[in-house]
């Protein structure tokens, strides 16, 4: 079975997941912040789940990153 997902975005998933780890954030801690279920976090960072903008924004600010990055674009491309 392929995946449905691009290789793009498994890339970004690992970034999404890698930056929380590098906080020392458990999906416990980040889903408290969000408002959300842990299952929230464990869904999006497993790919079952994909962010709307204003979601991805809100990670984003949490983690101290900017979307760009967590996309994998580097500024001054």
């Amino acid at each position: 079975m392929q995946s449905i997902y691009s290789t793009e975005y498994k890339a970004f998933l690992k970034r999404l997941k890698a930056r929380r780890l590098e906080l020392g954030k458990t999906q416990v801690e980040v889903a408290k912040i969000l408002r959300k279920p842990q299952s929230f976090v464990s869904k999006v960072e497993s790919g079952e789940r994909r962010l709307d903008p204003l979601e991805l924004r809100g990670i984003a600010d949490l983690y101290g990153i900017s979307i760009d990055r967590l996309l994998g674009r580097r500024i001054g491309r």
